[in-house]
């Protein structure tokens, strides 16, 4: 399911939600990234077309005078940011950022990269400390995955490491890795 092609049964989910409809219609459209329909709109939410529009109008006048406009083209609409604020987003987007892994984080990408796939517990007997938080951080930049389980007792998770990784370290391919300095 695309965020753009909700179930048929969505609307039976419209009760539970709290929210008022421009609320609900901000929530969709931030998470969705990408022009919606109207008709998919007014499903997701079981209301009417009429109703979807209505309240767009108001949360389209709601953003006048904000970091945020609602952009219509013809019966789809999407969140966009404020033309009046591109030179303060392109400065924002040059500015380095900090993104750089710690020690810890490096040694076990490299302990993954080199001996994966492997198991956490395999991490940990390499390394020698408990790695459980490392590992966590590791799969949510999305460095690695799991791309199976262990035939042990248990069934761990095997981890590997990610085209992410491969893209983060400059690589084609991990045989690369031997030979490479890595940053």
């Amino acid at each position: 399911m695309t965020p753009t092609d909700p179930s048929p049964n969505a609307s039976a989910f419209a009760p539970v939600d709290q929210l008022p409809l421009t609320a609900l219609l901000e929530s969709i459209l931030f998470v969705a990234g990408e022009p919606v329909s109207i008709d998919v709109l007014a499903r997701t939410t079981g209301t009417s077309v009429a109703a979807i529009g209505a309240a767009l109008d108001e949360l389209g006048d709601s953003y006048r005078q904000r970091g945020v406009r609602l952009q219509r083209q013809g019966d789809t609409v999407q969140l966009v940011t404020a033309p009046e604020a591109a030179g303060a987003i392109e400065r924002f987007l040059a500015t380095p950022r900090p993104n750089r892994l710690s020690a810890a984080a490096l040694e076990t990408l490299s302990v993954i990269a080199y001996r994966g796939p492997i198991t956490r517990a395999g991490i940990e007997a390499l390394r020698g400390v408990e790695s459980s938080s490392v590992v966590g951080t590791l799969l949510a930049r999305g460095l690695v995955e799991e791309v199976g389980q262990a035939d042990t007792l248990g069934h761990p998770a095997l981890l590997a490491v990610t085209h992410e990784f491969l893209r983060y370290f400059g690589l084609q391919t991990t045989e690369q890795l031997s030979g490479a300095t890595l940053p």
